[in-house]
């Protein structure tokens, strides 16, 4: 952004990663993602006042994107998930619970009250909770951190497919439980890569993956292919709960053969 002061710059580019996680997850696309987050970004460019100096950076680059970014309510048409949760539920539920805001900043970001984004959040929760189930693999070396992993999952009333400690267990047990949903980590214990051990998965079939990571910016480089739903370790329990909810949405929508049964 050559018109910006390099301060502004830089500050702009620590907060790029996350608002570019956040568009990917709420418009269920790192291609659409991706694009809104181009174009905030030309709009910043050719209208700097656009952020508000007085506000937090992370918080106006936020705002900015919601006020450039105009999403399409509801879908083609089809019988899924995304049908039945708005987009504004959407929006809220990963703001709050994903990206760390307060019901205050989210508010100020949507540009409505704080009474209506709580009123739309508990009303998605009901929602996920009664329609959304899964079999949930696992890819973790960490024993404790692969429990608490399957308490949340349990705890959403989805099942635990296994949990696998290495590259070559995870492709073994994903070929053989066929899970709906993946949790991987980075780093495992034989020195194998989570990473791998996903490419060789979705070379398969095709299946969600969260990675949940102490790394995020082995991913985030921008200079490759990037996930669409990323964790940073140490985690809170409702950050995982919104984001597997949003990618078991997102998935179900774009599987014809889901969305009919």
């Amino acid at each position: 952004m050559p018109d910006q002061p390099v301060s502004l710059r830089a500050c702009i580019a620590n907060e790029l990663p996350y608002l570019r996680r956040y568009a990917r997850a709420v418009t269920g696309s790192q291609d659409l993602g991706d694009t809104a987050v181009r174009e905030m970004l030309e709009a910043i460019i050719a209208a700097p006042d656009l952020l508000d100096e007085k506000t937090m950076m992370r918080l106006g680059l936020f705002r900015v994107f919601h006020q450039i970014w105009k999403p399409t309510q509801g879908n083609s048409g089809s019988g899924g998930f995304i049908a039945n949760l708005p987009v504004s539920a959407r929006e809220a539920l990963l703001l709050t619970m994903v990206e760390g805001f307060s019901c205050a900043q989210t508010a100020e970001i949507l540009k409505t009250t704080q009474d209506q984004v709580r009123a739309t959040i508990a009303l998605a929760r009901q929602q996920l909770e009664a329609q959304l189930h899964a079999s949930v693999m696992i890819i973790e070396d960490e024993a404790i951190i692969a429990m608490h992993l399957r308490k949340i999952v349990e705890g959403l009333g989805n099942t635990v497919a296994g949990v696998a400690r290495t590259r070559d267990e995870a492709i073994s047990l994903a070929r053989e439980a066929l899970p709906s949903l993946i949790l991987a980590d980075i780093s495992l214990a034989d020195g194998s890569s989570g990473i791998d051990a996903v490419k060789g998965i979705l070379e398969n079939f095709s299946v969600p993956v969260i990675f949940i990571t102490a790394f995020p910016q082995r991913l985030l480089t921008g200079e490759r292919p990037e996930p669409t739903y990323l964790i940073t370790k140490p985690f809170e329990p409702e950050v995982v709960t919104a984001t597997i909810w949003q990618a078991l949405l997102v998935h179900h929508e774009t599987q014809p053969g889901l969305q009919a049964a």
